[in-house]
């Protein structure tokens, strides 16, 4: 289904997981929420991509914070990978920003409004990491053939994955199409509900983006149910205080029952 190096319980029938804070605000924050989910996954069988962006590059406003230092967090990422044995994954932006992160990350993710740029579609694959491309916001799964292609075209060999967030919906909210994801998976890729994002409500007049976090569950329950491979969360111990995309984070201490809750979906669907 999957072939990313380190990733554990690869044999179990379950969903994979790309879950972590939407940014590295820390080391010591960083690790102990990966040991965290890494203990939780490990129990369910869920095999598990640490996920963490080294830099936010799409912010609303000019003060809103964006890292603490490209290599300092991709740094960490790298300590998470090499603590806990696990794969990571992380955001790129611009061309010459894959080779980078690819020396110390195993997954390159590239960002949904991004997800038409040739040049850094074909960047992340030249490095042979995997590449997951996140859906953009004004396009329909079926249109996700061609962010494939291009990455297929210049390396073959790369694991792609595509994974839905959402559609625009007017201005300041997002709506869950969930044709996109047998659309998506009809080009033998994995494919992946991203259920933080899917529930933001950008372009809010605060400048700050807003969220339905108490929808997360709902989205997680129906991805898997028409068939996700992977679900994509962000957490946080304490989503109010986050850096970044608190208003649509799950509190870390909701993480285990809910993945408690999806497993038995899954096994219920098999």
């Amino acid at each position: 289904m999957i072939s990313i190096p380190k990733l554990k319980n690869t044999d179990s029938t379950s969903f994979f997981l790309m879950a972590g804070p939407c940014a590295i605000e820390g080391r010591d924050m960083a690790l102990r929420i990966a040991e965290h989910i890494v203990t939780v996954t490990d129990r369910l069988r869920i095999p598990y991509i640490f996920k963490g962006s080294y830099r936010k590059a799409n912010r609303t406003k000019i003060d809103s914070f964006t890292g603490i230092g490209d290599e300092k967090a991709l740094k960490i990422l790298q300590e998470v990978s090499q603590t806990f044995g696990i794969p990571t994954v992380t955001d790129i932006h611009e061309s010459h920003e894959a080779a980078f992160a690819a020396e110390y990350v195993d997954v390159l993710q590239i960002p949904a409004f991004l997800c038409r740029q040739t040049e850094l579609l074909a960047a992340a694959a030249r490095t042979g990491k995997a590449v997951n491309v996140k859906k953009g916001q004004f396009l329909s799964g079926t249109s996700m053939k061609f962010a494939a292609e291009k990455i297929n075209e210049v390396n073959p060999d790369v694991q792609v994955i595509l994974t839905d967030r959402g559609n625009s919906f007017g201005y300041g909210d997002l709506v869950v199409d969930y044709r996109n994801l047998p659309e998506m998976a009809a080009f033998g890729v994995p494919v992946v509900m991203d259920c933080t994002h899917s529930l933001q409500q950008p372009n809010q007049t605060s400048g700050v983006t807003g969220g339905k976090p108490k929808l997360i569950e709902t989205i997680a329950k129906a991805a898997i149910a028409v068939g996700a491979d992977g679900l994509f969360i962000e957490t946080h111990f304490n989503p109010s205080e986050a850096k970044s995309d608190g208003a649509n984070m799950l509190p870390l201490d909701q993480l285990e029952g809910l993945l408690e809750r999806l497993v038995r979906v899954r096994e219920a669907i098999l």
